[in-house]
């Protein structure tokens, strides 16, 4: 699938992206786009997956706690608060978090901030609930602190569940901008782990959990925050473009651009989402923000992003 950029009538930049969407028995039922077998990281969009094994090790995480431990936060003070909630409960605290010091990732978070006169902290990172939920499965477990290492029981636990989920080893591992594992795949694979995050019980909590609280995963206001709001599904993108979709009853959908962007690879994911029929009319119309971004000159449209071949 090819997405374009088109300002005043020409495309101004091309987006391939490679597309698949698997059902609950783990069945291809719909691809598009070149480099189906080409392996890139999951990287966040592996977090329902990490957070998932995590409560089954003791994390024992609320809803809206395994919300932000399978979300990329935006640093706001809600998601602040429930990460360092979850770890004063555990009797742990901001300093146990292995994630670097960071910026906020939204930019009201970084207002707000600035405007406190607070530095980068590993608290604001975007992946402090994930490191949060990770320290709560080790206290649980008695396992060391230092849970980053790719050789550290939990992560070998997370692997084990990556590779089940998405039907293929996920190794080598990289190291993800957080410090911990990151695993790699194909698009096909990241679909058939969003199937089974849609359609196995053991997962439900954690899809239910993302599903129900886009606000705490993604920060209420991304593409995979709106997917969320208009769609019965789970929905968590990852960096350098990657998405995932787990529809409610068994369907998983995964896109990859292949220049990076999360815009296009968010676009082509509602594309597959309207060509199956999942989408009615109106959810279509609602939808035109993920699947259409205006591009703007002068402060009035002047374009959008468009899908210009659905098998380039």
């Amino acid at each position: 699938m090819l997405l374009g950029v088109v300002r005043s009538g020409l495309v101004e930049s091309r987006h391939p992206v490679t597309v698949a969407a698997v059902d609950e028995t783990g069945a291809l039922v719909y691809q598009s786009g070149g480099d189906q077998d080409a392996p890139f990281f999951f990287r966040s969009a592996a977090k329902p997956f990490q957070a998932a094994v995590s409560q089954r090790l003791g994390a024992a995480l609320a809803p809206e706690q395994l919300a932000v431990a399978a979300g990329s936060h935006g640093g706001q003070p809600v998601h602040v608060a429930l990460v360092e909630d979850m770890l004063a409960s555990a009797g742990l605290g901001p300093a146990h978090l292995l994630c670097p010091p960071a910026e906020p990732l939204s930019d009201s978070g970084r207002r707000r901030a600035a405007a406190a006169g607070e530095a980068p902290r590993p608290v604001f990172h975007n992946c402090s609930g994930k490191h949060a939920a990770m320290l709560r499965a080790c206290a649980a477990q008695g396992w060391p602190l230092d849970y980053t290492r790719p050789e550290h029981p939990l992560q070998r636990e997370i692997l084990a569940e990556v590779a089940l989920s998405s039907g293929a080893s996920p190794e080598p591992v990289g190291i993800d901008g957080c410090g911990v594992p990151t695993f790699r795949g194909t698009t096909a694979g990241l679909a058939r782990a969003f199937a089974r995050l849609a359609a196995d019980p053991g997962l439900a909590p954690v899809a239910e959990a993302v599903a129900r609280f886009a606000p705490l995963t993604s920060d209420g206001d991304r593409a995979e925050a709106e997917l969320a709001r208009w769609c019965p599904a789970a929905v968590k993108g990852g960096a350098q473009g990657c998405i995932g979709v787990a529809w409610r009853g068994g369907l998983g959908i995964a896109a990859k651009c292949w220049t990076g962007e999360g815009a296009p690879a968010a676009a082509a994911a509602a594309a597959v989402l309207r060509r199956l029929g999942l989408v009615s009319e109106h959810g279509w119309e609602m939808l035109a923000g993920v699947a259409h971004p205006v591009v703007e000159g002068g402060g009035r449209p002047v374009g959008r992003l468009e899908v210009l071949e659905e098998g380039g």
